[in-house]
């Protein structure tokens, strides 16, 4: 008989749902534009089984994928696990076989060996296929349309580490897949291969090269020219493992690096820049312009994820540890290891997402999720505590938002294009509303240039769709292939 742990990590909002569904025709209030074609995907962690150990960490749960399909004013709906060796292997047994995080000291010995990957971080299709990721082991690709697992994918057998991010980059010049794997050559190691995967889903460039410290590198920037990886010290060692503490922990005493990797170079001509200790976690967006580049990233004064907990044992500080959209400027010209730093809004907010037309180059329209403390929330239900959706213009410095109601939180955004054609930031933005109180989910659509009036359309759902990380949109056109 299953039975969960009675915890934050799977009472509330986030008791596992373990279903499978399919809803022809979603309920719908207002009206979805007619022009909207395509998929919006996204992914949750979803344990098919009670943790080995008892307890564990959300991140831990199996990848659940969603689609919501839209054409023609309707949306339809599709629910799928996403079949890993590790849902394969407990689904056989009947029992969870894989212990902790990151962690294989307690798995059980007939897994010994195998990959240990969830898939439940990202969903982004290329090349014909939706790839499930999870940085701590390769992709899984799926169906688009049907959403069968195919296995995981070595893209040909032209991808060589066990690793892959959970935040590959699509370069619209070019349609090739920029990614990257960390701990490439095992758990904990300091290696980390950069590829790009061409159309056809193929590695046409492979180079390799050590981080300072390993750290969890969960997201990166990508210019024209240029990958960018910042290195912030969520950091752990064999004797965290040892030990049983969570996988990672922040330091607060080692640097921040950031390594600036020419994308058509070797792995010796990557440059490192250098700042004091801070915490950075998501990527709206990386260009460059002359010798300049520009990331722009969430930044905090302190860990962001308490979850991770600090290495020296201090408690966890929210007030520093929140973010405001800041952009780093390093200059490839210049003599030293320093970078500028420029806050750009004020507003206390993460999971930021740009129109991915405009990814690698110069833009202007941002949106992100926001923690407002001044509106009224029962913290008691909200659990990630995301209760407003911004849109932020770089060019003048303002942002409309919108707050989702005191009982009610908001995931990951993701930008619809109004067409192929349309200028930037021209289209819809959808969101999932959790319903905390009604224990059930909406997907939201926005438009995008007009946030504060809030969704033209909404899209009910009978159900609950536990907190996800992240998700993309893919035109009916991206699905033929």
């Amino acid at each position: 008989m299953a039975k969960f742990a009675k915890t934050m990590n799977f009472e509330g909002f986030m008791q596992p749902a373990r279903f499978e569904a399919d809803i022809a025709d979603c309920e719908v209030e207002g009206d979805i534009p007619s022009g909207i074609d395509g998929a919006f995907f996204r992914v949750h962690p979803d344990p098919q089984f009670p943790a080995r150990m008892g307890d564990d960490i959300w991140f831990n749960g199996d990848g659940m994928v969603s689609q919501f399909r839209f054409k023609d004013g309707r949306v339809d709906f599709k629910h799928r696990w996403v079949k890993t060796d590790k849902w394969k292997l407990e689904n056989k047994a009947g029992h969870a076989l894989f212990a902790h995080y990151r962690n294989p000291i307690d798995d059980d010995p007939s897994v010994k060996g195998r990959y240990r990957g969830t898939a439940n971080t990202n969903v982004m299709a290329h090349g014909g296929k939706l790839f499930a990721l999870k940085e701590d082991s390769p992709p899984v690709a799926m169906d688009p349309n049907t959403l069968e697992s195919l296995g995981y994918w070595d893209f040909g057998g032209t991808m060589k580490s066990p690793t892959f991010t959970a935040h590959p980059k699509i370069d619209p010049r070019t349609g090739n897949m920029v990614a990257f794997g960390y701990a490439a050559k095992g758990l904990l190691t300091r290696d980390v291969v950069f590829y790009e995967i061409d159309k056809s889903g193929r590695v046409v460039h492979e180079t390799w090269f050590e981080a300072p410290y390993y750290c969890m590198m969960h997201d990166w920037g990508v210019t024209e020219d240029y990958a960018v990886f910042h290195i912030v010290p969520s950091i752990s060692t064999p004797e965290r493992l040892e030990r049983r503490m969570p996988h990672f922990g922040f330091d607060t005493t080692l640097p921040v690096y950031v390594g600036v990797l020419p994308r058509k170079g070797d792995g010796k001509d990557i440059r490192w820049f250098k700042a004091p200790n801070l915490f950075a976690s998501h990527v709206m967006n990386a260009f460059n312009e002359g010798s300049k580049i520009y990331f722009d990233t969430p930044v905090a004064k302190n860990n962001m994820f308490p979850f991770f907990p600090d290495v020296h044992g201090k408690p966890f500080n929210p007030e520093e540890a929140q973010s405001r959209l800041t952009r780093w400027t390093l200059d490839m010209d210049s003599n030293g290891d320093s970078f500028g730093q420029e806050r750009l809004t004020e507003l206390v907010g993460e999971f930021p997402r740009i129109d991915d037309r405009y990814a690698t180059e110069a833009y202007r329209h941002g949106y992100l999720l926001v923690s407002d403390p001044e509106k009224p929330s029962e913290f008691s239900r909200m659990g990630l505590f995301m209760n407003t959706i911004a849109h932020v213009d770089l060019a003048t410095g303002k942002h409309k938002s919108w707050w989702c109601g005191p009982i009610s939180s908001l995931q990951e955004p993701c930008f619809i294009p109004k067409s192929a054609n349309a200028p930037e930031g021209e289209g819809y933005l959808v969101a999932l509303a959790n319903r905390l109180k009604e224990m059930r989910s909406d997907l939201l659509v926005f438009d995008a240039q007009h946030i504060d009036e809030g969704p033209v359309a909404t899209i009910r759902l009978p159900l609950r769709l536990r907190p996800g990380l992240h998700g993309n949109w893919h035109t009916a056109s991206e699905l033929a292939q």
